[in-house]
């Protein structure tokens, strides 16, 4: 039986783990949060379209990739949490690109294309994620996002399993429309063959700027902020408004890269959010923009 909160609901029988109560903060980036109702990690493809299949209707499901880019509230998230791992996490190489599970990370399918001389997929090692969550949120950086390498991705429903395409997906900025209760599993990342030592100079040019400019070893959550429509860059907002190295409680804004925010150690997830709007407010008040969160904040307040 589930607990009190999904109202008794019964899972179908899964080969994979279910786990109630299950703390969710040591698994995300900023290691701030409270804990699942219930994460559900799938043991493989049959046993993730089961649950879909016969899962209740009114079950809130949220979908957790890397827990990369996003603020887990301190009250934890209602209903089932579900987080693809062994069974998703394949690479294949093609001749002409990339085959890669959902639980792959970015860096991994980078550097697998990079030793198989496969180019057009580098800007991926500079993307702290998973491949699923890349697809689910056109990922990108470094002048190239998903949606310019997707050629499909095959998605879980519970009508069962789908491949679509990137013109079917909808791709917009940090955002893709995926079918509802869509989960994606696999995809196909298209490559052109290239110079290994070439590819490989690329890989190593992004990652020494990603050390020289971000807080890559601190606690973070990536990009806080979106960019701002026209030309405008929304660290540069915010640098502008006097936020550079803001402190609320034991968050902060970073001094290397201001649109991260940064847990200097105790901060809570309530501490990481109040400061992201303090930015938001003064960037607002200081040049009229209202910065829209790219980091996705999800779950329950403390109470």
């Amino acid at each position: 039986m589930m607990p009190q909160p999904i109202s008794n609901a019964v899972l179908p029988p899964l080969r994979g783990r279910v786990e109630v109560n299950a703390p969710l903060g040591p698994a995300t980036w900023f290691r701030v949060g409270g804990a699942a109702d219930v994460l559900v990690r799938p043991a493989d493809l049959d046993d993730l379209l089961l649950l879909l299949r016969d899962m209740p209707a009114d079950l809130p499901l949220t979908i957790l990739g890397a827990a990369s880019n996003m603020i887990i509230r301190d009250g934890g998230i209602a209903g089932m949490v579900l987080r693809l791992a062994r069974g998703f996490g394949d690479v294949v190489v093609e001749a002409d690109g990339i085959i890669a599970g959902a639980a792959a990370l970015d860096v991994t399918v980078a550097e697998t294309a990079a030793a198989a001389g496969l180019a057009g997929l580098e800007f991926l090692v500079g993307i702290p994620g998973s491949i699923g969550g890349a697809v689910a949120m056109n990922a990108g950086a470094y002048g190239r996002e998903i949606k310019d390498v997707l050629e499909w991705a095959e998605i879980a429903t519970p009508e069962g399993l789908m491949r679509l395409d990137a013109a079917a997906l909808h791709f917009a900025y940090r955002h893709a429309q995926l079918p509802v209760r869509g989960v994606v599993v696999r995809a196909k990342l298209r490559a052109t063959p290239g110079d290994k030592a070439e590819i490989s100079a690329r890989l190593a040019e992004i990652r020494a700027a990603r050390e020289a400019t971000q807080p890559v070893r601190a606690r973070t959550g990536g990009s806080t902020f979106k960019n701002p429509p026209g030309d405008r860059k929304a660290w540069e907002l915010i640098d502008a408004a006097g936020c550079r190295g803001l402190l609320r409680g034991a968050a902060q804004v970073s001094e290397k890269h201001c649109n991260f925010l940064i847990n200097l150690g105790g901060a809570s997830a309530a501490d990481i959010e109040a400061l992201g709007e303090d930015v938001r407010a003064r960037v607002l008040a200081h040049s009229g923009i209202a910065l829209e969160w790219e980091i996705r904040r999800i779950g329950r307040a403390q109470p």
